[in-house]
C-alpha cells in the first residue's frame, strides 16, 4: 500500500513489519527490502533535513529515522550477527557446540600471562621456554602477541600448557583485554619487591571479567626488599585469597632471573585447570579458533599465529580467517618447524593467507576455497561500507547549518598501517583517549597491517586529508609517489608513545587559538585640542604603563566605558610624532573619537593568545 510520507512523496508503509538491515546499508538496500524506489527514499531523506545518496552508507541512527517515518521496525543487524547469517548461508555452523560427549577428548589449557610493567612477565616466559623474547623489542616492552606451547611433568604425567604472551603496559590494555578473551587460566605476575600496581588491577579486572581462575607468580624473590608474603596481604583485597590463608588462589614464589621454582609454577598451572576447569574439545570436527596474531612477512606473505580450539587444522585446509581466506599451505610450531595438524589448545604459525587478518579475527576450515573466497569477499565488502561511513562526515542540513554559522568544527582523521594487528589495535585504542576538548575530534578511518599501499593513500585523498600513521612499515614504491604528487601527509613510527605525543600536539594545533586582553596603560585626558581634518585630540597625562600607537584603547567616563573598540590613531609629544609614550609623560592622543570630555581616561590594551595548557 502506498502512502504519503514527509513532504508528500509516495512510499510503501510498513505497519510495524520488522526489515533487518546490515551496517553500512544503503538507501538501495532498504529500498529493496520494501520493494520502493530508490528515488522516492532519497526525498523523503532531503524533507527530514538529511542530504543522502541512494548508493552512499548511511548511519543506524539514518536507517531508523527512515523507518519510523515509513512506519517499519528497523533492526541493524551486528556484525557478528551478520557474521552467523553469511556462515548459515553457506550452511556452516561456528560457535561453542562441539558435537556430541563421546567425541570429547581433554585438551591443554590455555595461559594467559599478564602483570604490570618491569614485573618480569616477559623474562618470566623467557625462562619457561627457554627463548630470548626480550632483546627484539623496542624499549623492554613486549608490542607483539605471541603464543608458545610447553611440556611439563605432573604427577609422572607429561601435560601440556599453551603460554599466550600479552604486552603489559597500560597503553596496550585492549591487546590486554582480547588475551584475557582467549583464554582458560590468567597467570598473575607481581614482583615481590614491588607489590600490586595500576596495571596488576588492570589485569585482575580483565581475568576477572573473563571469569577466569587467576594463578599468582609472586616474581623476583631473589631480590634485595623483596617480601612475598607484602604481595599476598595486597591481594586479598581484591579477592584474591592465598591458599595459606584459608583462600583458594595458588600463590608460587618464583625468580625468572634465577630459574627459581619455574616447574611449581607450572605444576601449579595444571593442578588449577584440573581442579577448576574441564577443558575438552573435539578433535574430529574441521577446525575452528582465533588469530592471536598477523602480520606481512616479506618472503612467506600473509602470516598469522592461530590457537585451534575445537577440531584439527591441517596441512592443505581451505580456511577463512575475518576478510583473508586461502589453503593452508604450511604451519609452523614455535621453534620454527615444521608441523602437519594442529590439535585443539596449539598454536601455530599459518602461511598461505592471500591477506593478513586481524588480530581476534574468528577461523574456520571450510569444504573448499571457492567457499572461503566468497565468504572473504562479502566481509571485504561489508568492511569497506564501514570505512566509508568512518570517512564521510555527517551532512545533515541542521549540521550543516550550525557549522555555517559557527565554523566548521575541526577533525583529524587517521589511517594506521602496522607491522602487526596488536601493535595496530594498541596504538588505535591509545589514540582515541587522547582529550584535547569538545572544538576538535580525531577519527580514525581505517586500520590495516602491512605496507601503506596506494589504496591508503587513495583513502585519504576521498577523506579530505586523512594522514597516514606507519607502525613500523614503509609505503609501497607507487603509494610513495602517488602521496609525494598529491602532498598526503605520512608519518612514521617505531615507537608508540612518540606516535601519542605527536598525535596529541597535533590536535592542541588544531584547536582555535585563544586571546585573552592585556592592558598596556592609561592616560587621564587634561585638556581638548581640536586638530583639522582629525578631529578633538586629548590633552593627556599617562598615568599607568604605555600608550602605543595603533593600540586598541577605550574610552571610560566616571568609571562607566563610553566607547569600545578604538585605536589610537595619533600619539605626538608636543609636536612630534611618538611611537610610545611612557607613565609620567604628556602627550596628544587622537581615538577617532570626538565626544571626549576633560577626566575622561584612555584605556590601551592589546588582545594576545593565551598558551595552551
Amino acid at each position: 500500500m502506498q502512502a504519503p510520507a514527509a513532504g508528500g512523496v509516495s512510499a510503501p508503509r510498513g505497519n510495524g513489519k520488522t526489515i533487518r538491515l546490515p551496517q553500512g546499508a544503503t538507501l538501495t538496500d532498504f529500498a529493496e527490502k520494501i520493494g520502493a524506489n530508490p528515488a522516492s527514499l532519497v526525498a523523503i531523506m532531503m524533507h527530514l533535513g538529511e542530504m543522502v545518496t541512494a548508493t552512499q552508507s548511511v548511519t543506524e541512527d539514518t536507517l531508523k529515522l527512515l523507518g519510523v517515518e515509513l512506519d517499519f521496525d528497523v533492526q541493524v543487524v551486528s556484525p557478528e550477527d551478520e557474521d552467523r547469517a553469511l556462515l548459515e548461508s553457506f550452511d556452516i555452523e561456528y560457535g561453542e557446540d562441539d558435537g556430541d560427549e563421546e567425541h570429547l577428548q581433554s585438551r591443554p589449557p590455555v595461559v594467559t600471562v599478564m602483570g604490570h610493567v618491569d614485573h618480569g612477565k616477559t623474562r618470566l616466559l623467557d625462562a619457561i621456554r627457554n627463548a630470548n623474547v626480550v632483546a627484539g623489542e623496542a624499549g623492554g616492552i613486549t608490542q607483539h602477541i605471541g603464543a608458545y606451547q610447553v611440556e611439563t611433568e605432573v604427577d609422572g604425567e607429561e601435560r601440556k600448557i599453551t603460554f599466550i604472551d600479552t604486552p603489559g603496559h597500560e597503553a596496550f590494555t585492549a591487546m590486554r583485554a582480547r588475551g584475557a578473551d582467549t583464554t582458560d587460566l590468567v597467570v598473575l605476575v607481581v614482583a615481590a619487591d614491588d607489590g600490586v600496581k595500576p596495571q596488576t588491577t588492570e589485569a585482575i579486572d580483565h581475568a576477572t571479567a573473563a571469569g577466569v581462575p587467576i594463578v599468582v607468580a609472586v616474581n623476583k624473590i631473589d631480590k634485595e626488599g623483596a617480601d612475598p608474603q607484602r604481595v599476598r596481604a595486597q591481594l586479598t583485597e581484591y579477592g584474591l585469597v592465598a591458599e595459606e590463608f584459608g583462600g583458594t588462589t595458588q600463590f608460587v614464589d618464583v625468580s625468572a632471573r634465577e630459574n627459581i621454582n619455574i616447574d611449581g609454577l607450572l605444576e601449579s598451572i595444571v593442578l588449577t585447570a584440573d581442579a577448576e576447569l574441564e577443558l575438552t574439545a573435539n578433535p574430529d570436527m574441521p577446525a575452528q579458533g582465533s588469530a592471536i596474531e598477523a602480520h606481512l612477512d616479506k618472503g612467506r606473505g600473509a602470516v598469522a599465529t592461530v590457537l585451534v580450539q575445537r577440531g584439527t587444522l591441517r596441512v592443505g585446509d581451505s580456511i577463512v580467517c575475518g576478510v583473508a581466506h586461502g589453503r593452508v599451505r604450511a604451519m609452523l610450531d614455535e621453534n620454527g618447524n615444521n608441523v602437519d595438524e594442529a590439535l585443539p589448545s596449539r598454536p601455530v604459525l599459518v602461511l598461505g593467507l592471500a591477506a593478513v587478518p586481524g588480530a581476534g579475527d574468528n577461523f574456520l576450515v571450510v569444504e573448499d576455497d571457492r567457499v572461503a573466497r566468497q565468504i572473504a569477499d562479502k566481509r571485504t565488502a561489508r568492511k569497506r561500507n564501514a570505512e566509508l561511513l568512518k570517512s564521510r562526515k555527517s551532512s545533515s542540513l541542521e549540521e550543516l547549518f550550525k557549522d555555517l554559522e559557527k565554523g566548521e568544527r575541526d577533525e583529524l582523521l587517521l589511517i594506521l598501517k602496522g607491522d602487526v594487528s596488536g601493535s595496530v589495535e594498541a596504538l588505535e585504542d591509545s589514540l582515541l583517549k587522547i582529550d584535547v576538548g569538545d572544538e576538535v575530534s580525531l577519527r580514525i578511518i581505517r586500520r590495516g597491517v602491512g605496507a601503506i599501499t596506494q589504496d591508503d593513500v587513495n583513502l585519504s585523498l576521498a577523506s579530505e586529508g586523512a594522514v597516514i600513521l606507519g607502525f613500523n612499515v614503509r609505503p609501497e614504491r607507487n603509494a610513495q609517489e602517488l602521496a609525494d604528487r598529491e602532498g598526503v601527509d605520512i608519518r612514521y613510527y617505531s615507537v608508540i608513545y612518540q606516535a601519542i605525543e605527536e598525535i596529541e600536539a597535533a590536535l592542541k594545533g588544531m584547536l582555535k587559538p585563544e586571546f585573552e586582553e592585556v592592558q598596556l596603560g592609561t592616560a587621564e585626558i587634561r585638556e581638548i585640542f581640536k586638530v583639522p581634518r582629525i578631529g578633538n585630540v586629548g590633552g593627556s597625562m599617562v598615568t599607568s604603563g604605555l600608550i602605543q600607537r595603533n593600540a586598541k584603547a577605550r574610552l571610560v567616563r566616571d568609571g562607566v566605558v563610553v566607547s569600545d573598540n578604538l585605536t589610537v590613531s595619533s600619539l605626538r609629544r608636543f609636536k612630534d610624532d611618538a611611537t610610545e609614550v611612557r607613565e609620567g609623560f604628556e602627550c596628544g592622543i587622537g581615538v577617532g573619537y570626538n565626544d571626549i570630555k576633560l577626566g575622561d581616561v584612555i584605556e590601551c590594551f592589546e588582545m594576545r593568545e593565551k598558551p595552551r595548557v
